[in-house]
């Protein structure tokens, strides 16, 4: 517990400023959507012009663009590719930043096991994404609300923006297994945001090359908006390999580090 607490209170800083800034990206969207709708015939003209594979690279449809909904999918874009980052960020420096500390050797002196010492620094993250999300949820819908003038579904709105969640468990635990996989990570950043743009731009060819396929290796194409909007739900197939990704990655972190040797401070 006392582990937990100190991870939490570490986190606090940048806990703030990531929730912030992901509630802002969609607040500053929202006070646009307005001016959007405002007169829908001009917008699609002008909409129209941006080239069919940038829209679909953007989760941009003319035909729900004018929506809350749709409106909301092109918004989640840049949210989840923020949120992303946030994720692999806290997973690459859950165990790297010990030993780029030289506190690891110091820590695991102390009575606990190194399987617990993983799960309360997890336990610590994943707090950390549950108190963002809640916010960027709380912040999304009601502005939602505000500016929206055709009455929508709050599940359905609900369900697309806990997308970001879902995304960053997956970039939780792929961080996490690189804190303990590599060597040495010397800093966390030079890792976690080639790794997120990788996949972020792996899922983009895909989306304009119209290849499927490519949705079974990205964490950002495992949930599509529209089908949310349509079924008020998630596919099945991309949650089962969501959470068996999860699994092994996770799992893979802890047998690793019971086994790694910890260098020394000295």
């Amino acid at each position: 517990m006392n582990l937990y607490l100190r991870e939490l209170k570490a986190y606090r800083k940048s806990t703030v400023i990531w929730t912030l800034a992901l509630t802002a990206i969609t607040v500053l969207f929202m006070t646009i959507y307005p001016s959007f709708t405002k007169d829908v015939a001009a917008s699609k003209l002008a909409l129209a012009n941006i080239p069919q594979a940038v829209r679909q690279a953007l989760n941009l449809s003319l035909s729900d663009f004018f929506t809350i909904f749709g409106f909301f999918a092109y918004v989640l874009n840049f949210v989840l590719l923020a949120g992303a980052v946030q994720a692999m960020n806290l997973g690459t420096g859950l165990i790297s930043k010990e030993d780029a500390g030289k506190t690891a050797d110091f820590l695991l002196s102390k009575p606990i096991t190194r399987s617990t010492v993983v799960t309360a620094k997890l336990a610590a993250a994943l707090t950390v994404l549950i108190i963002t999300n809640v916010v960027f949820i709380g912040a999304s819908l009601g502005f939602a609300e505000l500016v929206a003038k055709e009455a929508f579904s709050a599940k359905t709105f609900v369900l697309m923006a806990l997308t970001l969640f879902l995304v960053q468990l997956a970039f939780l635990a792929l961080g996490t297994f690189f804190s303990v996989a590599l060597k040495r990570v010397k800093s966390v950043i030079a890792v976690s945001l080639p790794t997120v743009f990788a996949f972020y731009i792996i899922g983009t060819l895909g989306a304009i090359l119209g290849n499927n396929t490519i949705r079974y290796i990205t964490p950002f194409k495992f949930f599509d908006t529209q089908y949310i909007i349509s079924h008020q739900g998630y596919e099945a197939t991309y949650l089962i390999i969501e959470v068996a990704f999860i699994a092994v990655a996770v799992v893979a972190s802890y047998l690793i580090y019971n086994r790694k040797d910890i260098r020394s401070a000295s």
